[in-house]
C-alpha cells in the first residue's frame, strides 16, 4: 500500500517545454550539488593553507595532556550564579570585614567622645556579624537595581552609572545621605 511520490523537474532557464537544453553555449553551466562544511548561516569560507599544516603542541600543553575545556562566554558565570543563589553564606570574609568596621569606628570617634587614648573599642562577635549580614543584603540589593538599570540601557554589563542611578533612586533610604 506504500506509494511513491515522485518529484517533478523544476524547468530551468533555458529549458524548451519539452525538457530539452535549447541552445547548450547560451546557457551557464551550474557547480554539482556537494556537502559543505557548515559555517553557521555565513558565507562558505575558503579553506587556507594553515589548515593542512599539522598541529604542533604549543608551549602550554604537553604531548601526553589532554586539552583543558574551554567553556562559552558567560557558561561559567550563569553557573556560578546559579551556586551563589542556591547558598545562605556569608559571601564576605569575616576578618577582613571585622578590620574594615573596627577602623571606621575608630575614625568616627573623636578626642572628645573617648579620652581614654589610643585603645580600641570592644566588639561582640553577634555586632560584627549583624553589621554584615545588613551590609551584604544592601550589597546584593544595589546590584540587583543596578542590573535592571543595565538592562532598561539595553546592556548586559554593569557599569558605575548604574549604580549611581539606582541609588539616586532610591532616595535617602537607599544609601544617599
Amino acid at each position: 500500500m506504500a506509494q511513491t511520490v515522485q518529484k517533478r523537474k523544476r524547468p530551468q532557464p533555458g529549458d524548451d517545454d519539452d525538457g530539452r537544453n535549447a541552445s547548450s553555449s547560451n546557457t551557464k553551466r551550474s557547480k554539482p550539488n556537494t556537502a559543505r562544511k557548515s559555517t553557521g548561516g555565513g558565507p562558505p569560507v575558503a579553506s587556507s593553507s594553515r589548515d593542512k599544516l599539522p598541529r604542533q603542541p604549543g608551549a602550554d600543553e604537553q604531548p601526553g595532556q589532554r586539552k583543558k575545556r574551554r567553556y562559552r562566554p558567560g557558561t561559567l558565570a550563569l553557573r556560578e550564579i546559579r551556586k551563589y543563589q542556591r547558598s545562605t553564606d556569608l559571601l564576605l570574609r569575616k576578618l577582613p570585614f571585622s578590620r574594615v568596621v573596627r577602623e571606621i569606628a575608630l575614625d568616627m570617634m573623636t578626642d572628645t567622645n573617648f579620652q581614654l587614648g589610643e585603645t580600641a573599642l570592644r566588639w561582640q562577635s553577634s555586632a560584627i556579624l549583624a553589621l554584615q549580614e545588613a551590609t551584604e543584603a544592601f550589597l546584593v540589593h544595589l546590584f540587583e537595581d543596578a542590573n535592571l538599570c543595565a538592562i532598561h540601557a539595553k546592556r548586559v554589563t554593569i557599569m558605575q552609572r548604574d549604580i549611581q542611578l539606582a541609588r539616586r533612586i532610591r532616595g535617602p533610604w537607599g544609601g544617599l545621605g
